[in-house]
């Protein structure tokens, strides 16, 4: 396009320049042939006074000689008669010839004028008035850079259009002849119309005559008129051939009978036989053959038949009374159980034309076709195939289905609870301020250790060899070792805490403050005490037992997580930044993976690579928490939005599904350590159990049955359910509620 664009203006240059060179040329020679001119004019003026001269020489010459006067001055006076009528003679001659010069010159002014009008306004656009293509669409011509072609047969390149709509707009503002501004399709140009353009352009859309001077309602001229002339105005006698059959006519007729019977020419079919296979009617009957072309034929519904309160003269019963009357008028047209009233008449001729008579036609006719009539082929579906063949409740025991024991003494909201790996214990924190550790199998409680806070979370070590417990409240995080199990458990429990401290400071060390307890908190059994600059909400232990990490939720900090290592006694902030509330985090069980769950998704962060691995979307609107499969290829979220999504970390990062049995917030989630089972409880008060198995094999997708809804817990404040965890080696339950008691489903 630019190479075209720039042959083009080359192209109108050297055409510019010729013209140039062409008017140049054209002056010298006008001014070569005035100069011309002049001169003949000048020379011929000459030999005219030289012959006037030698004439009035000879007169005078002769008339000296000729003249017998006596006197001189006779001869004198007539010498100057006769020199005056030269002069004036010769004076009348040079006016008339100068008159002569000077018309020519004006005529010659007035071509050169002509000549120059002509090419005054002459530029390299006018070459595409000479466009050669004819009369034909000139959209044709739309995917091209010309528009046509000249005299010579060159392209005629359209004019270059790079004005956007903002420079039209300006141009429409300020431009004073925008509204009579054209565009012309035969060679693409914009072109003002004149007044006169305008004017005409203006009578055209009124409907009026394109001359202005063109009088419409001029006198008709009658050339025939009622009067009968005297003489016709043609009396020419009738033609022999009038008279005559003609016979290019019989020529015709025998030829076009001819080619009938060859066959070259049928005749037409008979209008009446075409009607009938054409036009029939639609809904006469259902048998014909017509019909049957119509797969999805459907009949026109019949007119009821008219019953008893259509009758003339109806039985009473009937009749309207004046209530029923009353009703039926303020009833809607479409909620009237008739369309008019019933009436009596005691003869058939007293009864009067019926008034809705022309509406029921049209309404029956907008019935019949309006109503739209398809015959669809419905398969019949049993409604229970439809629903997905689960196995059955039975089929997938053990699951937890009857409260068996509750653990009564707390005083506030048990927001916590944990199951020792031997699954003989029971840790629950409260918002007494207390945490208690029960014999599960009687529901006694073994011990009671004053923490002085309500306590947000208390996680058992997994690890069978150490028994330790780690609570949080507050701003604190502490370690209890509760002497629980036997002697050979405690000693390495002591082992792992009295471990030496590590001198070389690690990011996260200032933060954090390790400190030994003494006097009647070492007496209760707290053995640690990890001090944080912020308030930690949850615990969660590593599957080996010796690293801890915390949560700290604080839109305002990087500082959400830390972790902790107790052997060593040093803290780690993992992340520079969080993006997003922390709500809660979980170790791998298996891989050196770390979860960590925002209000909107789940993040897991490779530890070894220590970069970003996957992140899943929950499409809830605040994640509550969080639990991982024992295989860790799976993971459960619930919400406060009343939603649980099944992640399957093998197959998205959106949910495989996504279960709404809760009618209020899921509080808690949990997953069996032996069996395929998981739990959600929820702010209604409820517990349901479903059965989730996950398959070796990749291809087939886990199968989740929900099999028991458990209830127990008083909702207490809009609060119910806050806490669920299953026992590590039965098919047991336990549950923490608002109403201050623990409570074990089996």
């Amino acid at each position: 396009m630019e190479e075209s664009s720039k042959r083009s203006e080359q192209r109108k240059e050297m055409e510019k320049e010729r013209k140039k060179g062409e008017k140049k040329r054209r002056k010298e020679e006008e001014e070569e042939e005035e100069e011309i001119l002049i001169f003949n004019h000048k020379s011929a003026e000459k030999e005219k006074e030289d012959e006037d001269l030698s004439d009035s020489e000879d007169s005078v010459f002769s008339g000296l000689e000729d003249s017998g006067s006596d006197s001189e001055d006779d001869d004198d006076d007539d010498e100057d008669l006769k020199v005056d009528q030269n002069l004036s003679q010769q004076e009348e001659e040079e006016e008339e010839e100068e008159e002569d010069v000077q018309s020519s010159l004006k005529k010659k002014d007035e071509e050169e004028e002509v000549k120059r009008d002509e090419y005054e306004h002459d530029s390299s656009d006018e070459e595409d008035i000479r466009n050669t293509v004819g009369n034909i669409p000139m959209e044709w011509y739309k995917d091209f850079p010309h528009i046509g072609y000249d005299l010579d047969g060159k392209k005629i390149y359209k004019p270059i259009r790079n004005k956007d709509e903002l420079d039209d707009f300006l141009d429409k503002m300020e431009n004073p002849d925008y509204w009579r501004t054209v565009q012309d399709k035969q060679t693409g140009s914009d072109v003002v119309l004149s007044d006169e353009q305008v004017e005409l352009v203006k009578r055209l859309q009124r409907g009026q005559f394109g001359d202005v001077n063109f009088n419409e309602y001029q006198p008709q001229v009658e050339f025939f008129t009622q009067e009968v002339m005297l003489h016709p105005v043609t009396n020419r006698p009738a033609d022999k051939r009038s008279f005559i059959p003609s016979l290019l006519e019989k020529d015709k007729v025998s030829k076009l009978v001819h080619a009938i019977k060859m066959g070259w020419i049928k005749p037409r079919r008979d209008s009446r036989d075409d009607s009938r296979g054409r036009y029939y009617d639609l809904w006469a009957s259902e048998d014909t053959s017509n019909l049957a072309r119509h797969r999805m034929h459907l009949p026109a519904p019949k007119i009821p038949l008219p019953g008893h309160h259509e009758s003339y003269n109806p039985p009473p019963e009937y009749l309207f009374t004046d209530e029923e009357r009353a009703l039926w008028e303020q009833q809607d047209p479409v909620d009237r159980k008739f369309p008019f009233v019933p009436r009596s008449f005691s003869s058939l001729r007293l009864v009067p034309a019926f008034p809705r008579f022309i509406h029921e036609r049209f309404e029956r006719c907008l019935d019949l076709y309006l109503c739209p009539r398809q015959r669809k082929m419905r398969v019949n579906v049993n409604p229970e195939d439809l629903i997905p063949k689960l196995p059955k409740p039975k089929d997938l025991q053990p699951f937890p289905t009857t409260q068996s024991l509750v653990y009564r003494g707390h005083s506030g909201l048990v927001r916590s609870i944990s199951v020792s790996p031997s699954g003989q214990w029971l840790a629950s924190g409260s918002d007494d301020g207390s945490v208690r550790f029960w014999e599960i199998c009687s529901s006694r409680c073994l011990k009671t250790v004053q923490v002085g806070g309500a306590v947000k979370s208390v996680a058992w070590n997994p690890n069978p060899s150490v028994c330790l417990l780690a609570v949080a409240l507050d701003s604190a995080v502490l370690i209890l070792s509760p002497a629980l199990a036997d002697r050979q458990v405690v000693l390495s429990s002591d082992r792992l805490l009295s471990a030496p401290q590590e001198a070389e400071p690690i990011e996260g060390d200032g933060l954090v403050n390790w400190s030994d307890t003494e006097g009647e908190e070492l007496n209760q059994g707290i053995r640690l005490k990890i001090q944080h600059p912020k308030a930690v909400q949850q615990v969660a232990w590593h599957t080996k037992g010796d690293y801890l990490a915390s949560v700290m939720p604080d839109h305002s900090s990087h500082l959400q997580v830390l972790i902790h290592q107790v052997s060593r006694r040093r803290s780690q902030n993992p992340f520079r930044k969080n993006k997003g509330l922390v709500q809660s985090v979980s170790f791998h069980p298996i891989r050196p993976y770390f979860f960590v769950a925002t209000q909107r998704s789940v993040r897991i962060y490779n530890l070894v690579k220590q970069d970003l691995t996957k992140k899943l979307h929950a499409n809830s609107k605040w994640i509550s928490s969080m639990a991982v499969h024992p295989g860790g290829d799976h993971v459960i979220c619930g919400s406060y939005d009343c939603k649980l999504s099944w992640f399957d970390l093998d197959l998205s990062t959106k949910p495989y599904r996504m279960l709404r049995h809760h009618r209020k917030a899921v509080r808690s989630v949990a997953y069996h350590r032996l069996y395929p089972l998981f739990a959600s409880a929820a702010d209604d008060g409820s517990i349901i159990v479903c059965h989730g198995t996950v398959y070796n094999d990749l291809l087939q997708n886990p199968l989740i049955v929900p099999v028991k809804v458990l209830r127990g817990h008083v909702i207490t404040h809009e609060l119910g359910v806050l806490d669920v965890t299953f026992h590590p080696t039965q098919p047991w339950i336990f549950s923490s509620g608002a109403d201050a008691t623990i409570r074990l489903f089996t």
